[in-house]
């Protein structure tokens, strides 16, 4: 076979190649996708995912079931989708503890968060929202620090899960500032907001979406706000770097993931789709009626800070004694 024939029919190949992946691409899904959420209903994680599963349902033609598979800080559900068939037809939508807080809290994971899935789109960032309930006599996180000193060991705070964004903020507040109150983990943002509310933990952190209904109802007291930045839903609200702990910044993010060697045709459509549901004024609006930023990003961004937020709370779990279980 002559050169030019060899190149004529290389060239031939790659052409059917491409089409071969578009056609794929467009046919995609071609039956309904499930789009785990590894938390219970009602948290942040719901929040963000249910619109997002109704719209694509409209654009795709096909069904996206969201599936609430809670329990083991998000492992369960996420390691579903780590060992799903990876044709796009089953979706993690994370918070971003079980993608990089469980790698320092624990020796072994059903599955490196890294290596066994692709990124697809940052969702939504929020800030963990720091709350007393209403009997407990505080109005201030420097109230709150002083109640914590005078009685050591007494005092109670909840977060939505060990390992969470909440959980190293509690922690880093009590090792920081030398505190001695207990941490007490709840699976997900909802049984802890019951607790909460029902004034069997006095002191929570929960993320923004979920607390803000009972903010504004006067059931819980906000204290402050986990941020660097005060959030435009509850403006009134300081950071706890405004409170006493300059330099505090931790954030909740929730992203979408598909399993690793998902094609990347596929990839690229779901970004494509949940990136324009993201940014429509509909969504945005939501979302910061709920407390929460609508970001829409690219893969490549999401794994870019998927990595530094690992090494983020390494360096945290260093500060706060926090060792792998």
């Amino acid at each position: 076979m002559s050169a030019n024939r060899k190149w004529v029919c290389g060239a031939v190949m790659l052409v059917s190649a491409v089409m071969a992946a578009e056609i794929f691409a467009q046919s995609y899904p071609s039956r309904p996708v499930r789009m785990v959420i590894p938390y219970p209903a009602g948290g942040g994680t719901d929040i963000t995912a249910r619109p997002i599963a109704h719209r694509l349902g409209e654009v795709l033609g096909q069904q996206f079931i969201v599936e609430n598979r809670g329990g083991g800080n998000g492992m369960i559900g996420a390691d579903v989708v780590a060992k799903s068939a990876p044709d796009g037809h089953t979706v993690l939508v994370s918070a971003s503890s079980e993608m990089t807080m469980n790698v320092v809290l624990f020796k072994k994971m059903p599955y490196d968060p890294v290596r066994d899935f692709h990124p697809v789109t940052l969702a939504t960032t929020t800030p963990a929202l720091l709350m007393s309930h209403p009997s407990l006599p505080v109005k201030s996180v420097k109230e709150l620090i002083a109640l914590a000193r005078s009685k050591p060991g007494a005092l109670t705070y909840a977060s939505v899960g060990a390992g969470t964004p909440q959980h190293f903020a509690g922690e880093l507040m009590k090792h920081t500032l030398k505190i001695d109150w207990v941490h007490v983990p709840y699976k997900g943002a909802a049984p802890a907001l019951v607790d909460l509310l029902g004034g069997h933990v006095p002191v929570g952190f929960v993320a923004l979406l979920p607390s803000i209904p009972h903010v504004r109802a006067g059931k819980l007291r906000p204290l402050a706000v986990t941020s660097a930045q005060r959030s435009s839903a509850l403006a009134d609200v300081p950071t706890i770097a405004e409170s006493g702990l300059p330099g505090f910044d931790i954030m909740q993010w929730f992203a979408v993931w598909v399993p690793a060697k998902t094609p990347r045709d596929i990839i690229d459509r779901l970004n494509g789709e949940i990136v324009k549901v993201v940014q429509s004024p509909e969504y945005k609006k939501r979302m910061t009626e709920a407390g929460a930023d609508a970001v829409g990003s690219t893969a490549e961004h999401l794994g870019q800070l998927q990595r530094i937020e690992i090494e983020k709370y390494r360096k945290i779990a260093a500060l706060a004694g926090i060792t792998p279980e």
